[in-house]
């Protein structure tokens, strides 16, 4: 790795190092855009790995990207792959700033998307307003019925599609959802009326129920294919514009979108399936985190991804990490598409800190952003956030920020601003409101941990946590002593984790299919062909896709349950891989019982006797596997010294009394030094805080394992 020094907007990350494992020519750059700051990590054709990390523009994130690569000096032209993990869905959602969308319904189902599952915002409450993402006077109503059995009961209307999507556009229509009863069992009415639709409507924004989720349940499926809907202009204008930007200053590689199931897709498919980018940048950090920590040795790790905006928090057990079939990304805006399982609560690094009426003080979930950004930016918010807290309280150097936003932070306005807004109601001063600040953002983010892990049956003292984004490291004491982790890894460059992450994703593809048949009638010959004939389609499409592979693996699964019971079990089956001259799967009746016998006495102890068992759902996921990138690329430098990396000492309050805190440049420690806290570890992308009673030792791919020195 090609040596360097540190600076605000972009940096050569360590010394000289073995390269990694890249092909030459093969200069990629893994893009992750928050809310406060767009992240950055190049890995160049040497080998070499470089950093970057600039502040936002929410307006348009594409300008953030290119003042990224232009603090890295990193030319277009010189890249073969950029990987872009994205918040423009998900901000479109939580902000309702969609499209106008339309939907042509089956008639009697245009209300589906406010009766959902008879839910409402506030359990306990005795009414709730909820109001979806598409009015109800843009969902139209056609004649057409199939049966649940796929039989057409009743053909449906070219012509009345056509009037109705030209109703829509009169309305103000930019995007279209096809959505009809029990089109998981037959397409042939939906893909008739998208046809017709096709024939009127100006643009390709079409979106189909059974072409993105051809599966049971007709409220998820309505859902999710909407959302879709509502996305596509959004989200594909914005890749489009990016992908234009970047030719025309000379990029001719491919541009990668990372999925919320971790894998990655290209911007073509991105466009036509914007609702899977929908935890788009938080799975990249979890994906980089499970092979930091396999890395590092550690196999149960929960994940603690704290930028300006949110933490959001995942666990990886045994290795593995749990992907769920199913979010609700807010209130009623349900996405049924495989994705990375975790919780995302309003506590980062720019959440608000405001009082109540009844005197509490909270935290989030609004942020500052990158504009105003936290008082202390001196941009005019008065309203103090968790990092003015952290500046307030010495953890933070205000003279030297991350993130480029400026040269300096302005302590005196984090001061003002702790005072008036906490500091008044409660009867603090500036320090005691500081500190009451970071201990409720602390007990949040504890709570968070709490419901992945000891919720779900994880003993937290078996899980080291893995705290990063800009604001993660300074956090690290207090949420191993809150939960009784085991204790934490702090990865070598935590501000760029999910930039990280972008590079190492593989590419994915993910479909589904409802069977709904028992078990003992399943037709084994007709679910073989589907299960090759899926698996083949979306190895086609990796072929297709013009990106370097390693291998490719296939995998399937069965959501199954027994008769009776309502939720599903997903069934991994134990099948080799499938490729271009695979006649047969490997699969059978014996086998699939086996497996799901296994997997239920697995989860609930122990198997039900006498009841019969359905299959629902057919899952094929076909992965392409990317060049691995070798962490030990990273490590520090033999040459460096514990003393030689300490820069020198300041003070920092903490747990109600002043410290004298050890200040050192954290890129420059050796593996095996050990910190002891109080300390403060500096670097670019972010700053580490080592708590009173903590020691920091850094391993050898240059993570940092902090643990108690004492009891808590």
């Amino acid at each position: 790795m090609s040596s360097g020094t540190l600076s605000n907007t972009g940096e050569d990350v360590g010394a000289p190092k073995p390269r990694a494992e890249t092909r030459q020519g093969a200069s990629m750059v893994g893009v992750d855009v928050g809310g406060t700051f767009t992240d950055l990590f190049w890995l160049d054709a040497e080998g070499n790995g470089h950093t970057a990390k600039v502040p936002s523009v929410r307006a348009n994130q594409a300008l953030g990207i290119r003042a990224g690569l232009d603090a890295l000096l990193c030319p277009p032209e010189a890249l073969a792959t950029i990987v872009h993990g994205t918040t423009v869905g998900t901000n479109a959602l939580l902000e309702r700033r969609g499209a106008a969308t339309g939907v042509i319904t089956t008639t009697g189902f245009k209300d589906l998307l406010e009766m959902r599952r008879r839910d409402r915002p506030q359990t306990w409450g005795l009414w709730g307003q909820f109001e979806p993402v598409i009015p109800r006077d843009m969902r139209l109503e056609v004649d057409e019925r199939v049966l649940a059995d796929g039989t057409v009961l009743e053909a449906v209307d070219s012509k009345a599609v056509q009037a109705a999507a030209k109703s829509l556009l009169e309305r103000g229509a930019r995007a279209l959802c096809i959505f009809f009863i029990n089109s998981y069992a037959n397409a042939a009415n939906e893909q008739a009326a998208a046809q017709a639709a096709a024939e009127v409507w100006p643009n390709d924004h079409i979106s189909v129920a059974s072409q993105i989720l051809p599966e049971i349940r007709e409220f998820e499926r309505a859902s999710t294919a909407s959302l879709n809907a509502y996305l596509q202009p959004v989200v594909g204008d914005y890749l489009e514009h990016l992908d234009g930007g970047l030719r025309d200053n000379g990029f001719a590689g491919q541009l990668l979108v990372v999925q919320s199931s971790g894998g990655v897709m290209t911007a073509a498919t991105a466009r036509a399936n914007p609702v899977r980018t929908a935890l788009s940048g938080p799975a990249a950090g979890v994906i980089a985190a499970g092979q930091i920590a396999s890395t590092a040795g550690f196999r149960n790790v929960i994940t603690c991804d704290m930028g300006g905006t949110s933490f959001d928090v995942a666990v990886i057990a045994d290795g593995d990490t749990n992907l769920t079939a199913q979010t609700s990304v807010d209130f009623g805006l349900v996405i049924r598409t495989p994705m990375v399982e975790m919780t995302t609560i309003g506590a980062g690094g720019g959440s608000i800190a405001w009082v109540d009426r009844s005197g509490l003080l909270q935290i989030g979930p609004e942020s500052a952003g990158s504009d105003p950004g936290p008082a202390c930016y001196g941009n005019g918010n008065p309203r103090p956030t968790v990092t003015d807290a952290n500046v307030m309280l010495g953890r933070i150097n205000s003279e030297q920020p991350i993130g480029g936003r400026a040269t300096a932070l302005d302590r005196s306005a984090s001061e003002r601003a702790l005072i008036t807004a906490v500091g008044e109601p409660l009867g603090l001063n500036a320090l005691e409101a500081a500190e009451a600040v970071i201990r409720v953002a602390n007990a949040r983010m504890a709570g968070a941990i709490r419901l992945v892990s000891i919720e779900r049956g994880h003993d937290p003292g078996q899980f080291v946590a893995m705290p990063f984004g800009g604001a993660g490291g300074l956090h690290v004491g207090a949420l191993v002593r809150e939960v009784g982790l085991a204790g934490a890894l702090v990865p070598r460059y935590p501000g760029v984790t999910s930039a990280l992450g972008c590079v190492m994703a593989d590419m994915r593809h993910d479909r589904v299919h409802t069977i709904n048949s028992l078990l003992d009638s399943l037709d084994i010959g007709a679910l073989d062909a589907e299960m090759l004939e899926s698996a083949r389609q979306d190895l086609a499409s990796l072929n297709d896709s013009g990106v370097p592979f390693d291998g490719r693996e296939t995998r399937f699964e069965l959501d199954m349950l027994y008769v009776g019971q309502t939720h599903t079990l997903a069934v991994h089956l134990p099948l080799p891989n499938v490729d271009a001259g695979t006649t047969h799967t490997g699969v059978t009746g014996e086998l699939i019982r086996a497996a799901f016998v296994e997997t239920y006495t697995r989860t609930f102890g122990r198997p039900l006797e006498g009841l019969g068992v359905r299959v629902m759902n057919l899952r094929t996921s076909v992965i392409g596997r990317r060049p691995r990138f070798d962490l030990t690329a990273l490590a520090p430098s033999a040459r460096g010294t514990t003393d030689g990396a300490r820069t020198g000492s300041r003070k920092l309050w903490a747990a109600g009394t002043w410290h004298d805190a050890g200040v050192y440049d954290r890129l420059t420690l050796p593996a095996g030094a050990v910190v002891t806290g109080p300390a403060v570890l500096e670097q670019a992308d972010a700053t580490t805080y080592i708590d009173p009673g903590m020691c920091a030792e850094v391993d050898a791919p240059g993570n940092l394992v902090v643990r108690p020195t004492e009891p808590a």
